[in-house]
């Protein structure tokens, strides 16, 4: 097998040569070149032909937004940004996936980050995992603005039937795990819900610590729903989703007549914190509420065992991405294999389902 030839583009010098000697570590890996801004990248992609680009966001010249932007449209592939912690380095990393970034990294002590190994396994895994990659889907990512629905089409009859008619009354709960490509997936399903929505919105997207507060910030200034960064003990509301913070598990639980959010440093799950398994687990423990569960795109199988939890708990209704429209089709593929998935639709049509079912029984 053919290794994977990646092309590193960073301004320092120093930085290239350290991300270099790990990849070249790996020997499903050659690191074909290297490039310093986002100009030189573009040139060196022309004549080298790289499979990958891991691709620095803050540099001179022509930054990684900018350079992201070209590829995208002169010369698809996979990109992975690299990029720094602050505050205006996430908001980037945010603004990159829409404009069709296969994923990030985030150095961990800043711009030049000595200790950059810490994440080197799960840069290799990215790397490796872009030979599974949907990059018409990327090709596809549209930064731009978009607008919520404002009808409901017959999509969601595609799908299975539901088997009860109590979702008109009761309390309901929507819960979304996503992974790999989730943030271009959840603009595409959160945006196109309508503000009056009859329940809450609980999420599980796997992201470092300081990145999900500008993924919710920024899914809250296009959503007609409130949109934000889950907080200890809030008490949830309709019409809101609240995004697990990276680094911590999201739990919902029950006090009084009233559901609140905890937020948990317990262990992780199959490497994850936040866990969608963990979510859907402790939502199935909620018995007198219907649950309507959503699985997009993301590697692994993250959500599946918890899945199996809230079916046997029943008051539920599980909808999974398809492959046609999944970026990463590792964890759709997983629910939908374990037979606890009873809708399989692309995900333009998930937010018509979601608001169907809810609110319209």
């Amino acid at each position: 097998m053919n290794p994977i030839k990646v092309l590193v583009v960073d301004d320092s010098a120093f930085m290239r040569a350290l991300i270099k000697d790990l990849l070249s570590n790996n020997k499903r890996i050659q690191v074909i070149g290297t490039a310093r801004n986002g100009l030189d990248a573009l040139d060196k992609i022309k004549r080298l032909n790289p499979d990958v680009v891991t691709l620095d966001v803050e540099m001179p010249v022509m930054d990684g937004i900018d350079a992201l932007k070209k590829i995208m449209s002169e010369s698809p592939l996979p990109v992975i940004m690299v990029s720094s912690t602050t505050t205006e380095g996430a908001k980037n990393t945010i603004l990159a996936m829409q404009y069709g970034a296969f994923d990030f990294i985030a150095k961990p002590s800043g711009s030049i980050s000595l200790d950059l190994y810490k994440v080197k396994d799960e840069l290799i895994n990215r790397i490796l995992e872009t030979k599974r990659v949907n990059l018409k889907q990327l090709i596809q990512a549209d930064p731009i603005e978009p607008k919520p629905l404002t009808t409901i089409d017959d999509n969601w009859k595609q799908c299975s039937v539901l088997k009860t008619n109590s979702y008109r009354q009761g309390k309901k709960l929507v819960l979304i795990g996503t992974s790999t490509g989730g943030p271009r997936a959840l603009e595409k399903v959160l945006t196109r819900l309508p503000g009056n929505l009859q329940a809450p919105i609980l999420v599980v997207q796997h992201m470092p610590k300081g990145f999900t507060r500008s993924l919710a910030e920024r899914l809250d200034a296009i959503s007609e729903i409130h949109v934000k960064e889950a907080e200890n003990g809030e008490i949830i509301q309709n019409g809101v989703a609240y995004i697990a913070p990276g680094g911590l598990h999201l739990i919902i639980r029950k006090v009084g007549k009233t559901l609140v959010t905890e937020l948990s440093t317990e262990p992780p799950l199959k490497g994850h914190r936040p866990s969608v398994d963990k979510l859907f687990s402790s939502a199935s423990q909620l018995q007198e509420y219907h649950k309507l569960a959503v699985i997009m795109t993301g590697m692994g199988s993250d959500g599946t065992e918890g899945l199996k939890q809230l079916k046997q708990s029943k008051n539920i209704y599980a909808i999974a991405e398809s492959e046609k429209t999944a970026i990463i089709f590792g964890m759709p593929k997983s629910a939908i294999n374990s037979g606890y998935i009873d809708c399989v639709t692309d995900l333009e049509k998930i937010a018509d389902q979601i608001t169907k079912i809810i609110n319209e029984g």
